[in-house]
């Protein structure tokens, strides 16, 4: 299984970045998809999660307005475009794939498969 984001970075308070997830080794669709983020001291947290048709989307409450999750199914990624960034989202973020048997899409125990971050810097 290989779970891999990209396109972290340094952006300016008010900018915008597009996170992708491209992910391997396991059958895309039977999983939902969540992004999460860890700051420096703080525990992880759910930002946004994707059922596995797409058709149901989960955020947290300080991102709702601001950053939309999509996937592809055919092409087995998920994305997270984020924006009107704050210094407050500056953290590392993470995919995860899971099949939520709680109910719960933005805790992190209802996910198998992880990628290793990406950073994100939002300076102000």
């Amino acid at each position: 299984v290989q779970v891999v984001e990209s396109g972290g970075g340094l952006v300016e308070a008010g900018g915008s970045l597009n996170l992708s997830c491209t992910t391997s080794g396991f059958t895309f669709d039977d999983y939902a998809m969540g992004w999460f983020r860890q700051a420096p001291g703080k525990e992880r947290e759910g930002v946004s999660a994707i059922s596995w048709s797409g058709k149901n989307t989960f955020y947290e409450n300080s991102v709702k307005g601001r950053f939309t999750i999509s996937r592809d199914n055919a092409e087995n990624t998920v994305y997270l475009q984020m924006s009107r960034l704050k210094a407050e989202d500056s953290a590392m973020y993470y995919c995860a794939a899971g099949r939520i048997r709680f109910g719960d899409p933005l805790n992190p125990d209802e996910y198998n498969f992880w990628g290793q971050g990406t950073q994100v810097t939002v300076s102000s």
